[in-house]
């Protein structure tokens, strides 16, 4: 589940819609992984031996994970230096 407004303004136009301010992210399998690890104390690293172990057989999953990744940043899912 993901917030669709973090900021004030945006809280408030959903509060005055009498909206949810919350929508539920549908993700593969992987992606599924991935987000249930994005905790903000677990590092890129440490997410990328997990779907290794998970996903043997995928390929080029690094490239996957890092393209994933990038996605979930620029929608304002998650936040990384």
């Amino acid at each position: 589940m993901v917030p669709k407004f973090t900021g004030t303004v945006g809280k408030k136009f959903v509060k005055t819609l009498r909206r949810d301010n919350i929508f539920t992210a549908h993700f593969d399998k992987l992606g599924s992984s991935v987000w249930k690890q994005c905790d903000g104390a677990v590092t890129v690293k440490q997410i990328l031996d997990v779907v290794t172990m998970e996903f043997p057989n995928e390929k080029d999953i690094d490239q996957r994970l890092f393209l994933f990744l990038q996605q979930l940043r620029a929608l304002h899912y998650i936040t990384f230096y």
